[in-house]
């Protein structure tokens, strides 16, 4: 069944919104929207600017999904796009027309589309849709079983000295999945990724049995590993506040750094939908900037 709605003056039609994608919760494509909807206040400051990235499921978190960079034909002109280089893409692309949701009627229109993701890069383009200079950077801290978000959580922390010693204010977030993200508002002092390599090579070097920055996998078992490339400008990282597409509908979510201090199990920063909107009730936007 076909629904269409005004949302901020602008028509859209919702489809299927008694689908469930979210099958061991009974979690709907409605549900979906209206959270996207209801969060919209926080979200979309960390969203305008930022070529999107999405993860979307039609069939629900069970079922096949796939990753879109390309606005899809049908989206609607008032969709803002930016046209951008891709140099080395997979599909032998020169550009790509990515979505840009600056405004609530795109976010719900994306919602519709059963994006449940959202991944953005760590730059914003311009009016004119021009890419500027990096203005965040983030370290991606990611555990090695049998390590969980406690033991990143306790890594969390001496990166955070680290970056107060540099000038750097650091905002912690869950990554909705099985670890976490450190973020600050970056300076272009350096080339982004080679500054967080540093630090990232720093930490493994100080602390070798808690913490690695090599990617291989052989490496990791029991350690956190400092994922410093997400910096590279191709790369994206899930938004604040964007659905995980996991069994349950958790939520990428900002924490406060009481919370990080205090983390002794790894339920106790697992957040769903309904609590983080709850959440933000209580305590505002905690990833505003510092």
């Amino acid at each position: 069944m076909k629904v269409p709605v005004k949302v901020d003056g602008r028509e859209l039609t919702l489809s299927n919104l008694d689908k469930v994608l979210y099958p061991d919760f009974g979690f709907t494509k409605a549900e979906i929207i209206d959270y996207y909807s209801r969060i919209a206040p926080v979200l979309l400051p960390h969203l305008r600017g930022r070529p999107l990235t999405v993860k979307r499921y039609p069939n629900g978190v069970g079922s096949q999904f796939f990753f879109e960079k390309n606005a899809p034909e049908h989206t609607p002109g008032w969709v803002r796009r930016a046209r951008l280089p891709v140099p080395g893409s997979t599909k032998n692309r020169e550009s790509i027309d990515f979505a840009i949701l600056d405004d609530l009627p795109s976010l719900v229109y994306y919602a519709n589309l059963a994006a449940l993701e959202l991944h953005v890069p760590q730059w914003r383009v311009d009016d004119d849709g021009a890419a500027l200079p990096p203005d965040t950077l983030v370290f991606d801290l990611d555990p090695g079983p049998p390590a969980t978000i406690v033991e990143c959580c306790r890594v969390a922390l001496v990166l955070r000295e680290l970056l107060a010693a540099e000038g750097l204010t650091a905002r912690p977030k869950t990554s909705g999945n099985k670890g976490m993200q450190l973020y600050a508002d970056w300076d272009c002092r350096e080339e982004p990724s080679v500054y967080a390599k540093r630090l990232a090579q720093l930490l493994a070097k100080e602390q070798p049995a808690e913490v690695v920055s090599v990617m291989s996998k052989k490496a990791r078992p029991g350690k956190v590993f400092i994922d410093w490339s997400q910096n590279n400008p191709a790369k994206t990282t899930v938004a604040p506040y964007s659905l995980r597409a996991r069994e349950r509908p958790t939520v990428s979510t900002p924490l406060m750094w009481e919370e990080v201090e205090a983390c002794e199990r790894a339920e106790d920063l697992v957040f769903e939908a309904h609590d983080v909107l709850a959440r933000v009730e209580k305590h505002g936007d905690l990833f505003g900037r510092a």
